[in-house]
């Protein structure tokens, strides 16, 4: 038996996965464990029983997208699972097995892709940053935001906020891992605890503010908010605390609604400059 420890990132995995798969060693000849457990009974082996060794087999861009998310799952079972999908569509000539959704391989995979895939989707909806400073050689604010990802999703989640706070130098910590944006570079540092971010800043009162503003009692649906947006969050988001709140003053807040009458809708004001614009339903001549 194989024991193979490795680092918990999808190239560690690769490196290792690449290696056995020369020398032909089976799925179930391989004890995975990440680097980062607790020592194993089993000590790592410097390399592979001997076995034939065989030319490096060539893999589908799909499987290795499939990896890259797989890899972020937190089941310590993910680098056996993948492994045997490269051995099978490999030595085991089912090169299409994962057009297969009835394997059970391929469809613990897919639900593991799936979950990871909410969860990233969680991460981008569920980061709230906050204000600690301005940086004075460059004039930019600094963010520093806490969260706590169900996987290990950090780096496939932050080319998202790369890209949608390119203007502002940023933070996020997790106990896993943190990314760090400074308008020229994504990088990642080892994960950190909970007291090493900031508690509140300024903004969140306005935030606050905004988010009470925007609740619409009218279209309120308990589940499926918590559907949306589960408990296990609300302990990192501001506007968290006035759900309640909200929710009990819903019922009054409709009647009221309800019982107002409408308000007499005004005109638009005249803008010369859409005036000026050729109206579809009445082309120049």
């Amino acid at each position: 038996m194989h024991t193979a420890r490795i680092k918990p990132t999808l190239e560690s995995w690769r490196e290792e996965a690449r290696a056995l798969l020369v020398r032909r060693v089976p799925p179930d000849a391989v004890l995975w464990f990440d680097a980062s457990d607790e020592p194993s009974l089993f000590p790592a082996e410097s390399s592979p029983p001997p076995a034939a060794v065989s030319p490096t087999p060539r893999v589908s861009a799909a499987f290795m997208e499939l990896a890259r998310t797989v890899a972020a799952h937190t089941d310590e079972r993910r680098w056996g699972l993948l492994y045997r999908l490269l051995w099978r569509m490999t030595h085991g000539g089912e090169r299409a097995l994962l057009n297969v959704p009835t394997d059970a391989d391929v469809r613990l995979a897919e639900q593991w892709r799936q979950a990871v895939s909410r969860a990233i989707h969680k991460m981008h909806a569920f980061v709230r940053f906050r204000l600690t400073g301005k940086d004075e050689a460059t004039g930019r604010e600094q963010f520093v935001a806490w969260f706590e990802p169900e996987h290990r999703i950090v780096r496939l989640a932050a080319p998202f906020f790369e890209k949608r706070f390119a203007g502002m130098d940023w933070s996020i910590l997790t106990p896993v891992e943190c990314a760090h944006w400074d308008g020229e570079r994504l990088h990642f540092t080892p994960g950190v605890p909970p007291s090493a971010a900031p508690n509140e800043d300024a903004l969140e009162d306005l935030w606050r503010t905004y988010f009470k503003s925007i609740f619409n009692p009218a279209r309120l649906k308990v589940k499926m908010m918590q559907q949306e947006m589960p408990k296990r969050y609300w302990k990192n988001l501001p506007e968290a605390p006035l759900i309640p709140e909200l929710i009990a003053a819903s019922s009054v807040r409709v009647r009221t609604m309800l019982a107002t009458e409408g308000l007499e809708v005004k005109p638009a004001p005249r803008n010369a400059y859409l005036e000026s614009l050729p109206r579809k339903d009445h082309p120049e001549p």
